[in-house]
């Protein structure tokens, strides 16, 4: 048995499990032991009922899986709690599928002041979508719906009258709101800048300031507070529910820092969350002073920051994502960065001289190697350290930047479920917007794996479902879109380092969880089945039974 000076009887205990570790040199075991938030011990059945006293809790497995907590490395908590109030339209297609789910949705809800869809795949109808269609619809109450990836919504004509849209306005850099040959907005918004106004005007913006950077103005009332908690909350039960113990926050301000310090006075914090600055191109670099001070208050394992976030471009599907060459379906068109590569530059030195970790999301090849580029400038002006800088989603790469993520000691933060093809995305018009010649480095997880890069899997909730074990399936089942195509896919036990191993390493925290093992974190969850003798198109099947974190049950089923 693997075990610490226990002492006295331990506070819970887990039985009849298939204990998988991720602890190399002690892979698999019976039982485990916590006391004190910790792991204390790890071994047979036997050994450990030796630790059960009349207080212990005690947890039988039934045979089922149990393994480290999973660590959720880029989501958006406040965001994704606020939608899962909306309408979920993924998987919708067809005019009259759209108009049905739409108005039902609406019909349930005459007091609502902004009507609000998500999850709308691109190629919804046969034809762009515009804000004469969902007229259509619904002509008298503002409608909005965003796309699955959050980077493009459609508006009808009341909510573009309303928030002022409906003539244009001028942008900031890879944002736009599409005009039609009227001369008025054809109801497609893509960036933040483009929608964002329509979610502001209806007061809406509170759950997307974290994308900004910025704070609320004016400062929300108590009974806004209150509510803001409760739905942070809401977010971090519906990550609990699915196995998840730490999240890695993808967009934060001072705002949900406090929201978050407010959960663990109550006692309802029960994920552990770090939360980032958002950097945007219009700020002065005087702006990272903030993200410091984040970082200095903020340092707890339950409640942390340190760390900047950055959007250098958008997505390809809207073709807002930067390329080393022209779109395949677009000539003559790579894409706007949000950011000049020597703005860039500037900003990761002056970052990584604070000792701040960044991230930064990069869809397009021009973007990721824009940003590699601004890492090498940090470590060049600075000197090289444990950064571990990463590159969020690289969902197109050259061959000639895969190996610098190794050489840079970069982190690939990558997501199983967004391929074409994975889960519910379709393969349109993503594949198109590539192009084959590019199609061998899309997605390569395997590939940067390959080539020496730590590779951290998430969900990138809401963008798509937050479940874990859905992403691990995407990663295990991942299929080559032509013949001939590299296989990309992960076995299973390297598709759940991504979610615990590498979760934990990308936090610095790879000392303290990501693994089950005496003296770490008692950060673990219990599945309904042994996922190791599971089959891979079965995977979606097994669920969690009981999430603990910290020593505490957060959830059970």
């Amino acid at each position: 048995m693997s075990v610490t000076d226990a002492g006295d009887d331990a506070d819970l205990i887990v039985i009849n499990g298939r204990v998988l570790t991720m602890d190399g040199d002690n892979p698999a075991a019976e039982a485990v032991a916590v006391k004190d938030g910790a792991i204390i011990a790890i071994g047979s059945r036997a050994a450990i009922e030796e630790l059960k006293g009349t207080g212990t809790k005690v947890i039988d497995a039934e045979g089922g899986s149990v393994i480290p907590g999973f660590i959720e490395a880029h989501m958006h908590l406040f965001g994704g709690a606020a939608e899962l109030d909306n309408l979920h339209l993924a998987g919708v297609h067809g005019f009259d599928a759209l108009r049905d789910a739409i108005q039902f949705f609406a019909a349930a809800r005459p007091n609502a002041k902004l009507l609000i869809g998500a999850g709308v795949d691109y190629a919804v109808l046969s034809e762009p979508v515009t804000r004469h269609h969902l007229d259509r619809i619904i002509l008298d109450r503002p409608f909005v719906m965003s796309a699955s990836d959050h980077h493009t919504m459609w508006a009808n004509t009341k909510a573009l009258e309303q928030a002022g849209l409906l003539h244009g306005r001028q942008l900031g850099p890879g944002n736009e709101i599409v005009m039609g040959a009227d001369g008025l907005a054809s109801g497609e918004l893509r960036e933040g800048e483009a929608f964002g106004p329509i979610l502001e005007f209806f007061g809406q913006n509170r759950t997307r300031l974290g994308l900004t950077g910025m704070e609320p103005e004016p400062y929300p009332s108590a009974e806004e507070l209150a509510a803001d908690r409760d739905l942070m909350h809401r977010g971090l039960e519906w990550c609990a529910r699915h196995g998840i113990t730490s999240i890695q926050n993808m967009d934060g301000n001072l705002y949900q820092l406090e929201l978050l310090a407010g959960l663990e006075a109550e006692g309802r914090l029960i994920c552990r969350t770090k939360i980032p600055f958002h950097f945007k191109n219009f700020m002065a670099l005087a702006m990272l002073e903030k993200a410091s001070g984040m970082a200095a208050t903020y340092n707890s394992e339950w409640l942390s920051s340190g760390m900047v976030k950055v959007f250098y471009d958008g997505v390809l599907d809207s073709w807002t994502a930067v390329m080393v060459d022209d779109y395949a379906d677009r000539p003559g068109w790579r894409g706007e960065p949000l950011f000049t590569p020597e703005h860039f530059v500037e900003v990761a030195v002056e970052a990584d001289r604070r000792g701040l970790q960044i991230a930064v999301h990069s869809i397009g090849d021009g973007a990721v190697r824009a940003v590699l580029d601004g890492y090498q400038a940090a470590q060049e002006n600075n000197g090289k350290r444990d950064s571990r800088h990463r590159v969020e989603h690289i969902e197109v790469i050259t061959p000639t930047d895969v190996p610098r993520f190794a050489e840079l000691g970069v982190i690939a933060s990558m997501q199983p479920p967004h391929p074409p093809g994975a889960l519910n995305f379709p393969l349109e018009p993503t594949i198109s917007r590539i192009g084959r010649e590019r199609w061998p480095l899309s997605y390569a997880w395997r590939t940067l794996k390959d080539a020496g890069a730590r590779v951290v899997f998430a969900s990138d909730w809401p963008v798509s479902p937050v479940d874990p074990i859905l992403g691990i399936q995407a990663a295990v089942m991942r299929k080559p879109w032509a013949e001939g195509l590299a296989d990309q896919s992960f076995s299973l036990h390297e598709a759940l380092a991504g979610y615990t191993v590498e979760g934990a390493y990308s936090e610095f925290m790879e000392h303290r969880k990501g693994v089950l093992k005496p003296g770490y974190l008692a950060d673990l969850v219990v599945l309904s089945a042994d996922i190791e003798r599971t089959a891979p198109e079965a995977l979606h099947t097994v669920r969690p039974v009981t999430t603990i974190c910290g020593g505490k049950i957060t959830y059970q089923a």
